[in-house]
């Protein structure tokens, strides 16, 4: 029986392997833990202020439409359709500026993972592929922090 011989594991170095490992190399270091969470940060953070701002007018002034549609379109149980105006549009405000600045980033991206439960499970129930990307950035921000460009890792937080 004649068999081919086992390559060594050197022997791919210099093929299709070794130029995708140094492609993956490059963008490790590129595409640092820094980055990563800084980018996941403003994104999820600039979806959830936008939506705050649709609700008030002014700085945190509260418009009709936005009393309207927690009384009428996402009637939210055990809430008032005020208090669940106020809340929502406070956290929507309050919880992004705090990832901007990357300070208690953990807690922020849990508040909002929060308002994202609530809303896959009781607003909008077939908008699961949106609130599963969201959810996703929000899990990373809570399990790994706002990494180093955050005002947590000056302060010392983890």
């Amino acid at each position: 029986m004649n068999s081919a011989p086992t390559p060594a594991p050197d022997a791919g170095r210099s093929g299709l392997r070794a130029a995708w490992n140094r492609l993956a190399d490059v963008l490790d270091t590129v595409v640092s833990h820094g980055t990563l969470t800084l980018a996941c940060r403003l994104a999820i953070a600039a979806i959830f202020y936008m939506s705050g701002r649709t609700k008030v007018e002014g700085w945190l002034m509260l418009t009709d439409g936005a009393y309207a549609l927690f009384r009428d379109e996402y009637r939210v149980p055990l809430l008032s359709p005020e208090f669940a105006a106020h809340a929502a549009a406070y956290a929507e405000h309050v919880f992004p500026l705090l990832l901007v600045l990357g300070l208690f980033t953990r807690l922020s991206a849990l508040a909002l993972l929060g308002m994202t439960a609530v809303i896959q499970i009781f607003v909008y129930p077939d908008a699961w592929p949106t609130h599963l990307s969201w959810a996703a950035l929000l899990l990373y921000l809570a399990g790994r922090g706002g990494g180093p460009l955050a005002l947590d890792r000056a302060l010392g937080l983890k």
